[in-house]
C-alpha cells in the first residue's frame, strides 16, 4: 500500500469515511465532494492505479459491487438514473491514482450531461479511420 494513497489510508481506517460497503476485496464510500447526493466511489481494497493495472478477479470483484451497489444508491436517495463511470489515468481526470468507480445518482432535472459530453470536442474520423481503430483493437485482444 502506498502510504500518500489517501483511499489505501481510507481502506485501512486511517482517515475516515462514510462507509456505504464492504467486504473481502471492495471498498464503498461516499465522495467528500460529491456531484450528486449519494455520490459513492467503489474502489479495490488493494492499491491498483489504473483498469490496466487490475487483476481480472479483482475486476470482476470491482464490477459485481457496482452491478449490486447501484440501483442500491439510486433507491436510497429517489434517484432516477445514474452515471457509472471511471476516469482511467491522468489525462482523463483521474485525480486519486487508485482505481475508483464512481455512481453518480442523477435526476430528470439536475441539469446535468450524458457521459458524451465530458470529452470536449468530438472527433471527426472516417469510415476508414473507425475500421482502423475497431481492426487494431481486435488484433490487440
Amino acid at each position: 500500500m502506498p502510504e500518500n494513497c489517501i483511499f489505501c489510508q481510507i481502506v485501512a481506517g486511517d482517515i475516515p469515511s462514510k462507509t456505504v460497503y464492504e467486504d473481502d476485496s471492495v471498498f464503498a464510500f461516499l465522495d467528500v465532494n460529491p456531484l450528486a447526493p449519494g455520490h459513492t466511489l467503489v474502489i479495490p481494497k488493494h492499491h491498483y492505479e489504473t483498469l490496466a493495472d487490475l487483476p481480472e478477479d479483482a475486476a470482476t470483484d470491482l464490477f459485481s459491487a457496482l452491478h449490486r451497489l447501484t440501483p442500491v444508491v439510486e433507491d436510497a436517495v429517489a434517484a432516477d438514473a445514474s452515471n457509472v463511470a471511471f476516469n482511467n489515468g491522468e489525462a482523463s481526470g483521474q485525480e486519486v491514482p487508485h482505481v475508483h468507480g464512481h455512481i453518480i445518482p442523477r435526476f430528470d432535472d439536475d441539469g446535468g450531461n450524458p457521459i458524451h459530453a465530458i470529452a470536449g470536442r468530438t472527433p471527426d474520423l472516417s469510415d476508414e479511420e473507425l475500421d482502423e481503430i475497431a481492426a487494431d483493437i481486435r488484433d490487440a485482444r
